[in-house]
């Protein structure tokens, strides 16, 4: 069941976080902080599938200079809420980032593991520079030393879902993010 104050998941019940106010301001502030950055320069945005997607869209709309997308598609939760520790590539990039400035676009970041296994493969191709952009981490929880550039927000170690993250590849639609009530 899903109101505006609560959603019901089985016997787990979540609710607001981060309002869909909140996230869209934060996003136009990324979107102009990208822009200064990268004022001259032609950057690649690389989503990463599923979660990506929405934070993405929004996010490129609040960038005002000329861009690429492309997308890569990971794995590494399958369907539950931990996860497995093992990441595999789903979909490989299309475009060719050599020499290439790359903002790297995450829905949230927790341990890290992706993250990881995207600049190490990304190393090999030689890109200009490589940053990172996340509208989620969660420090707590990291177990990688890496700098992620561009957050939209810090959160506890909590369970989200919404505005991308889901839940058994439900709930992205939400334009809020939820958590998970203790």
């Amino acid at each position: 069941m899903i109101t505006e104050n609560e959603i019901i998941i089985g016997d787990e019940k979540f609710i607001p976080f981060i309002t869909e106010e909140q996230i869209q301001k934060r996003v136009k502030e990324l979107g102009e902080q990208i822009s200064n950055d990268y004022k001259g320069k032609l950057p690649i945005f690389i989503g990463v599938l599923n979660g990506s997607f929405i934070f993405l869209a929004d996010l490129i709309k609040n960038v005002n200079i000329h861009c690429e997308i492309d997308f890569f598609k990971l794995s590494s939760y399958g369907d539950s809420k931990i996860s497995s520790g093992n990441v595999r590539m789903l979909k490989e990039l299309n475009a060719d980032i050599s020499e290439r400035h790359i903002i790297i676009v995450e829905d949230i970041v927790d341990t890290g593991l992706s993250l990881n296994y995207i600049n190490q493969l990304l190393g090999k191709f030689k890109p200009a520079s490589i940053k990172y952009a996340s509208l989620l981490v969660k420090p707590e929880s990291l177990k990688f030393d890496l700098k992620i550039d561009y957050i939209g927000f810090e959160i506890l170690n909590k369970f989200v879902i919404g505005y991308g993250l889901d839940y058994a590849q439900k709930y992205r639609n939400l334009r809020s993010i939820y958590v998970l009530s203790q």
